[in-house]
């Protein structure tokens, strides 16, 4: 399963203009910009967690799972760009790809499996699905509800 962070430009968060000249630095660098967000999150929320939705909706099927955020130890990582020109970072003691890094777009990808534990279900063909404007409707929402910061 591919977890995505967007917004992840280690040249605008460091000055890393060409993440070819350095590749463990430019990765060192992704990292960063992830450990920061979970540290920012942290500070606000003593047990931060990521909850996975995965759904299938025209089958009906859904698994969920959450998990604590964690930070990653840059120093567990090596890193190697792709045919398609992505960096991705490998656990040094497995081999396994963890991560890749979409320079074009920024994005962060975290390559995850998706646990034994994680809750699977599904909802039944005779259950009629509900809209979302209709659920909002039927508790009398209104936009006010609601305030965004930041």
């Amino acid at each position: 399963m591919r977890l995505i962070s967007g917004r992840c430009s280690p040249d605008y968060s460091f000055g890393i203009s060409d993440p070819r000249r350095n590749i463990e630095h430019t990765g060192r660098a992704v990292l960063a910009i992830w450990n920061k967000r979970v540290n920012e999150g942290m500070d606000e929320h003593a047990d931060l967690r990521i909850v996975v939705l995965v759904r299938n909706m025209r089958s009906r099927e859904f698994v969920l799972f959450e998990e604590p955020a964690t930070r990653f130890v840059p120093d567990n990582y090596g890193w190697e760009f792709n045919k398609g020109g992505n960096l991705e970072g490998f656990d040094k003691g497995t081999g396994e790809h963890c991560f890749t890094w979409q320079p074009h777009g920024g994005q962060f990808t975290n390559l995850r499996a998706v646990p034994a534990s994680a809750r699977r279900f599904s909802i039944g063909p005779r259950v009629s699905l509900v809209e979302v404007h209709q659920i909002l409707a039927y508790v009398g929402f209104r936009d006010d509800w609601v305030e965004i910061h930041g």
